[in-house]
């Protein structure tokens, strides 16, 4: 068996950004199966996309470029189901909705423990900044956001909403990479537990 897709249609004029997505939802599922970002190729991609490797560069000028935006694409999933988790809870109710998206993160990372690995790899840069930026970054805002929200609300925090969401933060990772170690406990139920108390500790 191979990773080769179908021939695939060309893109009609105009249908470039159709193309990268379907590039990225390739590297996507390639990444699924490799665990991580090592043996991820631009030819490799081309296969499982169904087209020539030149219609890759074509958006993506080599295979760093294709590793940057896929690690954008895999981001972008992590915040959006994270968002959806939080809009999904009772609007009145702020901690279930901190708590609702830390259960959304934890899923994400056990489901998809290839994702996952790359966006740790390149959780933070401080290249250009004075200040850390990147995909683990922008977990910690929307959690610190999550946490001002419960303050607004009336919950009194123990620590600053910034430091209860990095508590919780490096909390929950730690919590994923124990089950990533087990095999036999891949399951978001059995975090669900800890991380609900994890929550607890950081209200008065």
């Amino acid at each position: 068996m191979t990773d080769s897709a179908p021939a695939r249609t060309r893109n009609r004029w105009g249908e470039g950004e159709r193309l990268r997505g379907e590039i990225l939802d390739a590297a996507s599922r390639l990444l699924s199966g490799l665990g991580g970002e090592d043996g991820l190729t631009i030819r490799g991609v081309a296969r499982a996309a169904g087209i020539a490797p030149a219609s890759i560069y074509q958006h993506f000028t080599d295979r760093t470029a294709l590793v940057r935006g896929l690690l954008e694409h895999e981001t972008g999933r992590l915040s959006e189901a994270m968002r959806e988790a939080d809009e999904k809870t009772d609007p009145e109710d702020a901690v279930g909705r901190v708590r609702a998206q830390l259960h959304a993160y934890c899923a994400f990372a056990i489901d998809n423990p290839g994702h996952y690995r790359l966006i740790l790899n390149h959780g933070t840069n401080r290249s250009e900044s004075p200040a850390p930026h990147g995909p683990l970054m922008d977990v910690i805002a929307l959690l610190t956001a999550a946490f001002e929200r419960c303050t607004e609300a009336g919950h009194s925090l123990r620590v600053p909403s910034e430091r209860a969401a990095v508590l919780v933060f490096v909390g929950a990772h730690g919590r994923v990479a124990l089950l990533h170690s087990n095999p036999s406990e891949r399951s978001a139920r059995s975090v669900r537990p800890f991380i609900d108390e994890l929550l607890s500790l950081v209200f008065d």
